[in-house]
């Protein structure tokens, strides 16, 4: 009789690990990330094929490891009912259920479903060349199963061939890095420079291109010692030049030339023919996305474009550090005049140029101001009003309060920004 208890109890507590092999199993496999699946399959792990095999039929691996998990766990309370049944009468059906909840819920089920849930990648690898082989085994049932599922489904009007994500996989992406960001896995810098690549296809030229009115270009009519001394002065290697009218660009001059061809007169800048060295300037529409501006530069091995719109006049410029700074940051040289254009204030406000463009106000003080509607914060805060404010005029939206402080003709040039706490937005 001893013995006898003793298998009874084994045969047990044999079941219970299998269940929890099984709950384990559903849980990392469920959960395990298949980017890195594909990563550890591209290095050569064995398991990790086999994992993502598995995962690339997700019906057929859950059919099966519920079907395994429901196997045990009702033998395991069949078995035990006798067992208790045979200790103790008919009141045994109640302690065997009260004992089997108890060991299923705490060992078979949340033990091994915490651990995996803490270790997915790790569970998964290990669990997943016994689960290959139950799956396998238990095919033609799972099969069976799988087919009454979808016919269920089909006439409660539920077609699961059409089910698809709700995100696109950018979003997912973009989600994930988020995600990893609040969790503090990956740090601002890392996370701005991928949210910037995934923007790139989203932003038209019009959104990163230095408007007209901040280019640097030159009048073609000026005597060439002024011309090179402006171009010194500017800081630019590239300057567009015009003729007769700013809105007329001949060309675009690089800083280069213009001194290669001062060597070569013997530095008599009244001898240089300006207009020889200009190259022909490159025009391109403003809604070309940046992620296509970028492959046309690359195939152009070119760094400089004017930017066109509708009527084909000359809106402003992009250039290929205005493309990369989209996605590393501001790029600055020992040329460069260093002006972010956010100054912070004792009482917790910016002022901030109005020209700041919002995506970089954004990634710079890490806020979500909207940027669909305008570029800049001067253009956020006139479509919001719904009219050029006066200087001294404040506005609360957002959660921020925007307050203009200096104006030019209709242009707002500086404004204090201030953060509101949540009871005040």
């Amino acid at each position: 009789m001893t013995v006898m208890l003793g298998v009874v109890i084994g045969a047990i507590i044999a079941l219970l690990i299998m269940s929890a092999f099984f709950s384990g199993s559903e849980t990392a496999l469920t959960a395990t990330s298949r980017a890195s699946m594909h990563e550890l399959e591209r290095r050569g792990d064995r398991r990790a094929t086999i994992v993502e095999t598995l995962m690339q039929h997700r019906e057929r691996l859950l059919g099966a490891i519920l079907l395994g998990n429901n196997l045990v766990n009702i033998l395991a309370s069949a078995i035990a009912t006798q067992l208790f049944l045979d200790l103790f009468g008919s009141v045994g059906v109640a302690y065997a259920t009260i004992v089997m909840t108890m060991l299923v819920l705490v060992f078979s089920e949340v033990l091994p479903k915490t651990y995996a849930i803490i270790n997915p990648d790790r569970v998964a690898l290990a669990v997943a060349p016994l689960i290959r082989l139950f799956v396998a085994l238990f095919a033609p049932v799972v099969m069976a199963i799988e087919f009454i599922v979808k016919q269920t489904l089909r006439i409660a009007g539920a077609d699961i061939t059409k089910a698809r994500s709700i995100l696109s996989p950018h979003e997912e992406i973009r989600g994930a890095i988020d995600l990893h960001h609040k969790e503090g896995t990956v740090v601002k810098k890392t996370r701005d420079m991928l949210g910037g690549i995934l923007d790139l296809r989203e932003l038209e030229l019009s959104d990163v291109m230095v408007h007209r009115t901040k280019m640097h270009t030159i009048d073609a009519s000026r005597p060439p010692a002024e011309i090179i001394d402006d171009v010194l002065r500017s800081g630019h290697s590239r300057v567009p030049v015009w003729k007769d009218n700013p809105d007329n660009i001949i060309g675009i001059l690089h800083a280069k030339e213009l001194l290669a061809a001062l060597q070569q007169q013997k530095g008599k800048a009244e001898s240089i023919d300006i207009e020889g060295l200009c190259s022909q300037p490159w025009f391109v529409p403003d809604t070309t996305s940046v992620a296509d501006q970028l492959n046309a530069f690359l195939r152009r091995k070119a760094h400089f474009a004017l930017v066109v719109d509708e009527y084909g006049e000359v809106m402003g410029l992009v250039t290929l550090e205005d493309v990369l700074e989209e996605i590393v940051g501001d790029i600055s040289d020992e040329h460069d005049i260093v002006a972010s254009g956010i100054r912070p204030e004792a009482s917790g406000s910016y002022v901030v140029d109005g020209a700041v463009p919002i995506r970089d106000l954004n990634r710079s003080m890490d806020w979500e101001l909207p940027d669909e509607e305008a570029t800049t914060i001067a253009g956020l805060v006139i479509h919001e009003a719904q009219m050029i404010p006066d200087v001294g005029q404040a506005f609360t939206f957002h959660g921020f309060r925007f307050e203009v402080l200096r104006k030019r003709r209709n242009q707002l040039t500086a404004l204090r920004i201030t953060p509101l706490k949540p009871a005040e937005g």
